[in-house]
Formats: C-alpha cells, structure tokens, sequence
C-alpha cells in the first residue's frame, strides 16, 4: 500500500512537469502597435498650444483603444480596428467624419485592412454612407468573395452587412467645407489649404505573432473625377504579411501607388533581409525621389514598432507590451 502511494504521489508530479516544460516552450507573449493621424507641414509655429495639446490627447486616446484590445489578448485585426473607429470619428483627422470635400462637395472616403496571417484583404473606395469605411473593408475581407469593392456596390454591400449607414451630411465640417472655398476662390493645390496628409492608420502585431494593418482615408481636398489614393490600394497604402511587417502609408498617394510603398517594404525585408527601419527609409526615399511627400509606421514579424517620412511632422504613436507608449508630431521628437 505505501508503495502504491508513493508510486501515484510520482505519478501526480509528471502533469506539472510537462506543463513547466510547455510553458517554457510558448513564445513571448508580445505585443506592439502603431498608429498615424497623417504626415505633412506640420511644424509647431504652424500650431497653438491648444491646438497640439488636443492632437495629442487624439492620438493618446486612439493609441490607448488598440493597447486595451492587445493587452487583454485580442487579435491585431481587432486592435487595428479599434484605433481606426476611433479616429474615423474624430473631425481633426481627414477619415470618417471631417473628410475633406471632393471639387464637386462630397465626402468620398477610402479605406483598406489586410490580415498578416491570411494575406486576405478588403478594401473599399469612395464611399459617402457607411460611418466607418473601416468596418466595412474588414466586412469585405471576411467575405471573401473580392478585395475591393467601390461606390454605390460598396454601399449596397454595406448596408446588407448590417453596418452602420448615416447620411453624407454626417461627416461634413464647416472647417472642411472653408478648405474647398478657399480652394477654389484662389486657385490653389491641395495642400495650400490643408497642410497635412490626414489620412489615419494603425499597425500591430499580436500576443500569438500575427500582423495587421489598416488605413483610412477621405483623400485630398478638391479631388475630381472619382479619384482613388493609395489608402485603399493593397501593396501601396496598406499591406501585412506575418512574414515580414506590416504597414500602412500616409501621404501624396499617387506616388505612394507607383512606389507600391507598403508592399516595397515588407518585400525589401523577405527578399534583402533588411530590417524594418532600413526597408521603411529606403521606400519614402524612394518616394521622394519620385516626388511624393509622405510616411509610414510599420512593425515588424518581432515587434519592432517603426515610422518614417521625409515631411517636418507626422502624427504618430506606438506602444508595446513592454511599457513603450508615446505619442509625438514634430519631426526629431
């Protein structure tokens, strides 16, 4: 009998010592995130106090919904989402409500997010309804059935998916609609009258290694013709491979589009086994090269949270599940 116990009291030790082993075996559970409310001439004789302090505590606020979702367990899908809604509904930034106004007076909003696990896609473009255009490129990607859909398609799509639908005037500012005016009355080019890309966009990779990345956009001021940016373009404003990086892009989009920016990136990393920095620097060099503006944030299969551009400021943010958390708008901060 007191060998039979001994034996099951052996016994009883080899679950816990398989369970350490496991638990020594499993990955980090890291996290890392990063956001961008849109690069341009942002410099700080160009902003009051004020102004930059609400900026800021934007940016803090949309950085602190996707950390929420990472640090309690949620996918990078989820995270990159929750920043997006967030900032779609934040007229300070040029996606959702405060778009900038096409020539003719609307709001025509892109937007793109891409599963780095998958690869899977969805994108939309030109929409005037959906509240969150974001929500609807995820409901594309899900789907599965097309990466991207456009206009009237993308709205009737929208509205069978159950997605939220409000009138264009929703997402009309006076401020936006001053913008076009003075446009229009001086003859001038876009960004004569808004001196940021505000297009916004979030990166991250999750506790379970995977990457996402989403990007969203009302364009730029004065657009004619149905115009299309790289916002919604997978491989030029968005793009996420668990391979590599993930990435999304914020700045003058056709140049962004003949660059293929994000997909540059993360290909600079497969093929040249750069690293996310290097690869990042390398494109917007590219880009400027070519003539456009811009940036990007993008983060790596590891978790290294990343911006560049070559414009004097870009909204921007990054935390990690090892205590990094900052917001910043000027370059050299």
């Amino acid at each position: 009998m007191i060998r039979f116990s001994a034996l099951l009291a052996l016994l009883a030790l080899f679950p816990a010592a398989s369970l350490s082993a496991q638990e020594a075996a499993a990955p980090p559970q890291d996290w890392s995130l990063a956001i961008h409310g849109g690069a341009g001439t942002l410099k700080r004789e160009n902003m009051s106090a004020e102004q930059e302090a609400e900026y800021r505590a934007a940016m803090q606020a949309a950085l602190d919904a996707g950390a929420k979702v990472l640090r309690e367990g949620g996918s990078a899908m989820d995270a990159v989402e929750a920043v997006i809604v967030l900032l779609e509904g934040d007229p300070k930034f040029n996606a959702g409500r405060g778009a900038v106004f096409t020539w003719d007076g609307k709001n025509e909003l892109d937007s793109s997010i891409m599963d780095g696990s998958t690869r899977a896609a969805g994108a939309v473009a030109g929409v005037t309804i959906v509240r969150h255009p974001i929500r609807l490129a995820r409901a594309v990607m899900e789907d599965g059935r097309h990466v991207f859909l456009s206009g009237a398609g993308a709205e009737q799509f929208a509205a069978e998916k159950g997605l939220e639908i409000v009138p264009p005037e929703w997402f009309a500012t006076e401020h936006r609609r001053q913008q076009l005016e003075k446009m229009k009355a001086e003859n001038l080019a876009a960004l004569d009258v808004e001196f940021k890309f505000g297009t916004v966009g979030a990166v991250a990779r999750d506790a379970a290694g995977h990457l996402a990345a989403g990007t969203s956009t009302g364009g730029m001021t004065g657009k004619r013709w149905g115009r299309i940016g790289d916002s919604p373009v997978i491989g030029a404003g968005t793009w996420a491979d668990d391979r590599a990086c993930a990435v999304s892009a914020t700045g003058s989009g056709e140049y962004f589009i003949r660059a293929g920016v994000a997909h540059a990136i993360c290909a600079r990393m497969l093929l040249a086994g750069e690293g996310v920095q290097q690869a990042a620097d390398a494109v917007i060099a590219d880009v400027g090269e070519l003539g456009g503006d811009g940036g990007v944030i993008a983060v790596s299969k590891d978790g290294e949270a990343v911006f560049s551009f070559n414009t004097p400021g870009m909204y921007r943010g990054r935390a990690t599940s090892e205590g990094v958390n900052e917001v910043a708008i000027f370059a050299g901060e």
